[in-house]
């Protein structure tokens, strides 16, 4: 759906939307007990390239659950595939995207109406059936046989689309039995040979390949393969990126195959995404991405059990409620649950799942005193009749009112990579149009891009890396707010704020954006049925707040 925005502040050409800006904030200082709130406001401009490339996307774990399904999906979305359930027939689609099947409001009609657009209509952004899918995978399997391993689409839909993925076949990748568990051993017959050095020039090599054979303007590197062990940080081994550089060249054991893979993309000037909870991104790879101006982004998908919880507790600790107690119970039946049975590899996976709370409970100091925190207990356990088909439990125990207690117990059975596909598609999509989108200050001479540590993300991230010294944010609904609001600011749109004051005062400003609420008489009784439009909460009659029997207004 196409829109234009007329303002003096926004210029369209063939090339760029430009906008200039207003970034609205405040400075808080602590002046003697007393906070000094200082409102600032700075302009900026931003301009976004409106021609989308051709690009590519690259995933490590290419013949994994997620990436065979990922695959296949775009295929199947691309050739407007169907299949017979129970239920009848089912078209392929995007659902749990939030570029392709969520929308944002652009504003309100003249009705009074608020207006929403496909968040995939915002800026111009890639369409996820003209990515071009390659990768690497330690099982030689090809992605149609792989797809079948996985169980996870209908066999009727898998034959379908088996014509188109027999013949893809994963690169050879790093198979490190010491980063990964050694239950993945039966997998690993396609992997790259030699020292970390030859490894790493073996990546490159095939980044370029791909990129030059299928003429791609950009490519994309993406981890979705096993979770890794966290590996050791030290100053001297990847503190920095000469370090790192040296420690790989070097074949230091403590340089991990993802990070190799983040390297790798780095010196091709390819964006890197951690899919994955390991540690991969350490202080060098950081270094070398901002030395080459390269985006990175992690970590570890935000799919299901977590991404509850970043909304369940804002919640609770938003309405002064006080969680005291979290505990977290997953069981799983593919090869990640398998992975995870390893206690190293599921060390990783816990730090990601336990660290989600914390900005929510450090936002409220009458809650929770400094350094104080909920109980927080993860559990993941392999069981592998279950396969995709992920089991997560959870209780929330919060103290209330007068030494109450309440307890709230979720169950939530999830399709795991089809939870992870449709974000894998985000990270990518929105990744690149990140790429697009330059700004500058008054006090800059040229455009500058994001930061390399691309937090804008965070929303799709467990454990979201952001820039050194800035607060994480896991708080779904502001992490949401920050993609949608920063992309309404490249087309010159206010943030969304939610005052809707047009519909809760006279503006002058707006004299006919909203109908006028007719009058009634005080001693009117009211007799029409529930009324889902007009001036009601869509319970009532009328005009009033949700009592469906006959209503005396103003008492008569």
């Amino acid at each position: 759906m196409s829109f234009v925005v007329e303002s003096p502040q926004v210029q369209y050409s063939s090339q760029h939307i430009t906008s200039q800006y207003k970034y609205q904030t405040s400075r808080v200082k602590n002046q003697n007990g007393k906070l000094k709130v200082t409102p600032i406001e700075e302009e900026i401009v931003f301009q976004t390239e409106r021609k989308v490339p051709r690009i590519g996307c690259m995933l490590v774990g290419w013949g994994g659950n997620n990436g065979s399904t990922v695959t296949a999906s775009i295929i199947a979305n691309k050739y407007n595939m169907s299949w017979h359930t129970k239920e009848g027939i089912r078209n392929a689609d995007f659902l749990g995207s939030i570029t392709q099947s969520s929308t944002m409001s652009i504003g309100m009609s003249e009705e009074g109406k608020e207006v929403y657009i496909p968040v995939k209509d915002i800026l111009p952004m890639v369409d996820p059936v003209d990515l071009v899918i390659d990768g690497w995978d330690i099982s030689s399997l090809n992605i149609a046989d792989s797809m079948e391993r996985a169980m996870v689409l209908p066999w009727e839909l898998q034959q379908k689309i088996r014509p188109f993925t027999q013949n893809l076949q994963p690169r050879p990748s790093i198979y490190d039995p010491d980063f990964i568990a050694a239950n993945q051993f039966d997998r690993a017959d396609n992997c790259i040979r030699g020292t970390r050095s030859e490894q790493l020039k073996k990546i490159r090599e095939d980044i370029v390949d791909f990129k030059t054979s299928n003429n791609l303007d950009k490519v994309i590197i993406l981890w979705t393969a096993n979770t890794e062990r966290f590996c050791e940080v030290a100053v001297g081994l990847n503190d920095t990126a000469d370090n790192l550089l040296n420690s790989i060249e070097n074949d230091h054991s403590e340089v991990s195959p993802s990070t190799l893979f983040a390297v790798a993309s780095i010196l091709e000037g390819c964006a890197y995404i951690n899919g994955s909870p390991q540690n991969t991104l350490v202080p060098g790879v950081i270094d070398l991405a901002t030395q080459k101006n390269v985006f990175l982004a992690g970590d570890d998908f935000k799919s299901g059990q977590t991404k509850i919880k970043s909304v369940l507790v804002d919640f609770l600790v938003g309405a002064g409620i006080k969680p005291v107690s979290i505990v977290s119970y997953n069981h799983l039946g593919n090869n990640d649950g398998k992975n995870l049975s390893s206690a190293k590899q599921f060390r990783s996976k816990e730090i990601t799942k336990s660290n989600v709370v914390d900005d929510m409970v450090e936002s409220n100091q009458i809650l929770y005193k400094e350094g104080e925190k909920p109980d927080h207990c993860v559990v993941i356990k392999y069981v592998p009749f279950v396969a995709d088909s992920k089991r997560a439990m959870d209780e929330y125990t919060s103290e209330i009112m007068m030494g109450g207690k309440n307890t709230l117990v979720l169950h939530n059975t999830c399709e795991d990579s089809l939870l992870a596909s449709p974000i894998i598609l985000d990270l990518v999509i929105l990744t690149e149009l990140c790429q697009r989108i330059k700004m500058k200050t008054c006090n800059d001479s040229e455009m500058q891009s994001f930061h390399p540590v691309l937090s804008i993300l965070s929303y799709l991230c467990k454990a979201p890396l952001v820039p050194a010294g800035t607060p994480v944010v896991n708080a779904l609904f502001k992490q949401k707010a920050c993609i949608e609001n920063i992309f309404r600011a490249c087309v010159g749109l206010p943030p969304m704020n939610h005052m809707t004051l047009e519909h809760k005062m006279n503006l002058a400003s707006l004299p006919n954006q909203i109908s006028p609420v007719p009058s009634m008489p005080v001693t009117k009784k009211l007799h029409q049925k529930a009324a889902i439009n007009g001036h009601t909460n869509g319970h009532a009659n009328g005009f009033t707040n949700g009592h469906v029997n006959d209503v005396m207004v103003n008492g008569h």
